[in-house]
């Protein structure tokens, strides 16, 4: 088993905050360099000024194509080669679909499938042509069971779901693995959508998780051996079914 990503150059998109920066302090933890995507330049400059030279800021708003679509060259000129795509940066819509803003419905669902596909497929022929890579996706809890309160946002990562299982069995005979870790209610700026008492109960029950424990997992997921393929993790507060 592998135990550090020396060497390894890694992606991370939405990673000024969350679950994008408890991946990205990881991967810098063990060894990696990681180009820190975000569209907030002062939170990225602030991030990068913590950790050196393995720290590279890349400044994208991913819902701008042009912008989006120019993600994987820019990368490969700053660092040289991509070894790890962690897909996280996304957003939400919950509540009832009625009150629903279709602005924000467009913008949500743009962010978290259309702009994950896109990073994925521009990021394949340079993995496919180096014969080795890894694809990480942040899902959610809400792929897998149909949350009452947030029918787009639990729809949105669906979709992903079935993108992340069907992608990865048409590219791991090039060496490439690719995942998606499902976590429960993560303490983050995403939840600031819940409805005030609903984020009281969860806190005082103990149902919501830290991101550095979603990160965890996604580093366990990258440091098995190579013949080895973590599917998809699906990880949730003990008591979250209070």
């Amino acid at each position: 088993m592998e135990t550090g990503l020396r060497g390894k150059v890694a992606v991370v998109t939405g990673a000024a905050s969350g679950i994008g920066l408890a991946s990205t302090e990881a991967l810098l933890s063990a060894g990696a360099r990681v180009v820190l995507v975000d569209r907030d330049e002062t939170a990225l400059k602030t991030v990068c000024s913590k950790y050196g030279h393995a720290a590279i800021p890349l400044m994208v708003d991913l819902l701008d194509p042009a912008a989006c679509a120019s993600l994987v060259p820019r990368v490969l000129e700053l660092a040289g080669q991509i070894d790890i795509l962690h897909a996280n940066a996304g957003t939400y819509v919950g509540g009832e679909l009625v009150e629903a803003d279709t602005a924000a419905i467009d913008r949500m669902l743009n962010l978290n499938i259309n702009v994950v596909m896109k990073n994925v497929h521009d990021v394949l022929p340079h993995m496919i042509s180096r014969g080795t890579g890894d694809i990480i996706v942040t899902s959610s809890l809400a792929a897998h069971f149909p949350t009452p309160w947030e029918p787009v946002y639990a729809s949105s990562k669906w979709a992903i779901n079935c993108f992340v299982q069907t992608v990865r069995r048409q590219v791991f005979k090039h060496g490439i693995r690719v995942g998606s870790v499902s976590p429960g209610p993560v303490i983050s700026a995403l939840l600031a959508d819940w409805p005030e008492e609903k984020l009281k109960e969860a806190k005082a029950s103990g149902s919501l998780i830290e991101a550095s424990e979603v990160a965890d997992v996604i580093m366990f997921m990258l440091t098995r051996q190579r013949g080895l393929t973590i599917r998809d993790v699906v990880l949730m507060p003990t008591n979250f079914d209070l």
